[in-house]
C-alpha cells in the first residue's frame, strides 16, 4: 500500500496542475487571438474607375491608389480608364468597378438599372467648365460658337452632358447651329492647335494637364460661362428627378494662377459642379470606412498635384446629394465629428 501524501502536498499538486492548465489556455488564447486579429476590413484588390489619361480623374485616381496602398494595408486599388463620370457610374453599378468618380450632374442624370445601389463616400472637389478658344478667336460668349466646329466631349462622357446643356441654354442646337465634334481632352487640344476645330469644351478640376500642355505651345484663352449657372440649374431640375431640391451648378471663377500660360492671364467666371467619390451599397462598409479615412487624410498630399483637392473638407464632404452617404463613410464622419 503506497503511503498517502500530506494534505499540504496534495494542495501544492493541485495548484501546480491548475497553473499548468491556465498556462496552456493562455497560450492557446494568444494563438487564437493572434490568428484572428488582423484587419477589421476585407483585404484584397478592388477596382476604381477614373477617366481619360490626361484628365484630372486619372491623376486623382493614381494618387489615391498610392495613398490607399500606404494607409490600408492589404488593400490595393486597380485603376480602370473610362470615358468619364457617366461611364464610371455604369461600371460601379454593374460591378466592373467598386469605386469611381462622377460629377453631381452626371449622378442626377444617370438612369441606368441599379442606380438605387449607388452610394457616395464624400464630396471631393469641383469641376470647372472650360470653353477653350485660340486667343485671337472672335468667340466671346457661347452664342458666338454659331457656325463653328466645336469639341463637345466624347460620346457618353460628362463633358458631353454639360456641353449640350451649355449650348441648349444659350439657344444653340448641335447639327443645326454648329458642328459638334466628339473629342475629349486627349484629342481636343491637338485638334484646336491644328485648326481642325475652332473651340472645345472641357469640364475638370484645376489645373487640367491637357489644357496646361496646350497653353505651353499655343495661345488660348477661356470664354466666360458663369452667367449661365441659373439657367443650367433650372434645366437640370427639369430633366433629372435626382436634381430636384438640389443645386447642381453654380458660378465660380477659374483663377489666373490655374493656367498662367493663358492669354490674357486673367480670372474667368465659369460654371462649377461638385465631384463625388462613388461606390455601391454592397461594398463592405468596413472597407469603405477605411478608404474614406484615406481620402480625408491624404487631402494635402494629393492637393499638391490636384490643386482643387485641397478644398476637400470633412465638414462639407458629407453633402453628397443627389446620392445617399455610404454606411462606411457615415461611420467615419461620425467618428471624427468634433
Amino acid at each position: 500500500m503506497s503511503p498517502s501524501l500530506p494534505p499540504r502536498l496534495h494542495r501544492l499538486g493541485r495548484l501546480r496542475l491548475a497553473l499548468a492548465l491556465l498556462t496552456v489556455l493562455a497560450v492557446a488564447a494568444a494563438g487564437w487571438f493572434g490568428a484572428s486579429r488582423g484587419p477589421s476590413y476585407p483585404s484584397g484588390a478592388y477596382r476604381m474607375a477614373t477617366g481619360t489619361p490626361s484628365g484630372v480623374y486619372a491623376l486623382y485616381g493614381k494618387l489615391l491608389q498610392a495613398a490607399v496602398a500606404k494607409g490600408v494595408p492589404g488593400v490595393s486599388l486597380r485603376l480602370d480608364q473610362s470615358v468619364g463620370g457617366p461611364d464610371n457610374l455604369a461600371r460601379v453599378v454593374d460591378g466592373r468597378d467598386d469605386f469611381g468618380i462622377a460629377t453631381a450632374d452626371a449622378v442626377a442624370h444617370f438612369a441606368g438599372s441599379g442606380k438605387e445601389r449607388l452610394r457616395a463616400l464624400g464630396e471631393l472637389y469641383d469641376d470647372y467648365v472650360q470653353l477653350v478658344v485660340p486667343t485671337g478667336s472672335p468667340v466671346r460668349s457661347v452664342g458666338d460658337l454659331k457656325g463653328l466646329r466645336v469639341g463637345t466631349g466624347q460620346h457618353g462622357s460628362g463633358v458631353e452632358l454639360i456641353s449640350q446643356r451649355v449650348l441648349a441654354v444659350s439657344g444653340l442646337t448641335p447639327g443645326r447651329d454648329l458642328t459638334a465634334v466628339p473629342l475629349g481632352i486627349a484629342d481636343a487640344p491637338k485638334a484646336l492647335e491644328t485648326h481642325r476645330i475652332d473651340a472645345f469644351f472641357w469640364s475638370g478640376g484645376l489645373p487640367t494637364s491637357g489644357v496646361t500642355e496646350l497653353m505651353s505651345r499655343f495661345h488660348v484663352r477661356l470664354v466666360p460661362l458663369g452667367g449661365l449657372a441659373p439657367k443650367m440649374d433650372q434645366l437640370a431640375q427639369r430633366q433629372d428627378p435626382g436634381a430636384r431640391y438640389t443645386q447642381i451648378y453654380r458660378t465660380s471663377t477659374v483663377p489666373s494662377s490655374a493656367y498662367p500660360g493663358s492669354d490674357p492671364d486673367t480670372p474667368v467666371s465659369t460654371l462649377a459642379v461638385a465631384n463625388l467619390l462613388v461606390t455601391r451599397a454592397d461594398v463592405p462598409a468596413s472597407l469603405v470606412e477605411q478608404v474614406t479615412a484615406v481620402v480625408m487624410s491624404s487631402r494635402d498630399a494629393i492637393g499638391q498635384q490636384v490643386h482643387s483637392a485641397q478644398l476637400v473638407d470633412v465638414r462639407s464632404a458629407i453633402y453628397t446629394e443627389p446620392l445617399p452617404l455610404a454606411e462606411g463613410a457615415r461611420r467615419y464622419y461620425v467618428s471624427v465629428k468634433p
